[in-house]
């Protein structure tokens, strides 16, 4: 492409941020400029695109189609650009923003990641810990961790691990049941969030017939790390993923009474991040070591 066929690259900002917020008013307070600023760069994009990129309507404006494939691609445009630019600067060595659910932050990347900072001195990590799948185009995420099937549109994902699961439970509470021989001796205690599906695919594999009524007394917990924690106190039987749990089983802070271990047909643990980062130093960087580390996990 030649340089004079790019379009005025001022409106260009102006409308991403009116894309981004859907609002003329709040595209101009986070530019810094007055709405009919706003307004008139977006007038001077659409004679050069020859066509309406947002509806207007009595409480505001929506991106009509074009706009919103223009937005599209203006966006990652935009990212490129800003990635191209601070690695210039030699910001892209600055801070390595990763979101991710609270399991695996805690369990995983958090007994983990002094080794990454260790070769990668020059890299300050910031943990976004949340079970909700980051927007990059607004958060200043870098990388994340997501469960799914690795299909995320305009993400490059790189497979982690299976979602895999067996019960555990504490050394106490199992002496207390007396011998485990088969799975369906881990009727006789609590199960925590029986409830929950992978107790009834795990049972099934097992060949035991399983149900709310049949278990003792069940809880609902969120994030695996709280049923461990109850585990671990010996209240209940979890159901746990042995690759985030290792420590407490090597400790004997629990046990695994029984080698089956299910894993979910339709979902794994990636790691992602928009294409525009692909070239990003720290993201290579932080990519290299952590498929390193779970290959040698």
């Amino acid at each position: 492409m030649e340089i004079g066929s790019l379009p005025p690259l001022a409106a260009i900002r102006v409308f991403d941020a009116a894309a981004r917020t859907g609002n003329f008013t709040l595209a101009a307070s986070e530019l810094g400029m007055s709405q009919a600023s706003v307004s008139y760069q977006i007038k001077i994009l659409e004679e050069r695109v020859g066509g309406a990129l947002f509806d207007r309507k009595p409480r505001g404006v929506e991106l009509s189609p074009t706009g919103r494939v223009f937005a599209q691609r203006v966006g990652e445009a935009l990212r490129i650009i800003s990635d191209a630019y601070a690695e210039a600067q030699g910001a892209t060595q600055g801070t390595l923003a990763i979101s991710s659910g609270s399991t695996f932050a805690t369990n995983y990347l958090g007994q983990r990641l002094g080794r990454f900072q260790v070769s990668h001195p020059q890299l300050s990590v910031r943990i976004e810990v949340s079970d909700i799948p980051t927007d990059f185009r607004v958060s200043g995420i870098d990388l994340a961790i997501r469960v799914g099937k690795g299909d995320w549109k305009g993400l490059i994902a790189h497979h982690l691990m299976p979602v895999e699961f067996t019960p555990m439970l504490s050394p106490k509470l199992a002496a207390s049941a007396g011998i485990l021989t088969k799975p369906k001796d881990l009727l006789k205690l609590p199960i925590l969030a029986s409830g929950y599906p992978w107790w009834g695919q795990w049972f099934q594999a097992a060949g035991v017939e399983h149900s709310q009524s049949t278990a003792k007394s069940a809880s609902q917990f969120g994030p695996q790390i709280m049923e461990a924690n109850a585990a671990i106190a010996g209240e209940g039987v979890a159901m746990l993923t042995p690759a985030f749990f290792s420590d407490a089983l090597a400790r004997g802070d629990l046990i695994q009474p029984f080698p089956l271990v299910c894993a979910e047909k339709d979902a794994a643990y990636w790691l992602v991040y928009p294409d525009s980062h692909r070239n990003a130093k720290k993201v290579t960087a932080f990519k290299s070591w952590l498929l390193k580390q779970i290959a040698e996990d």
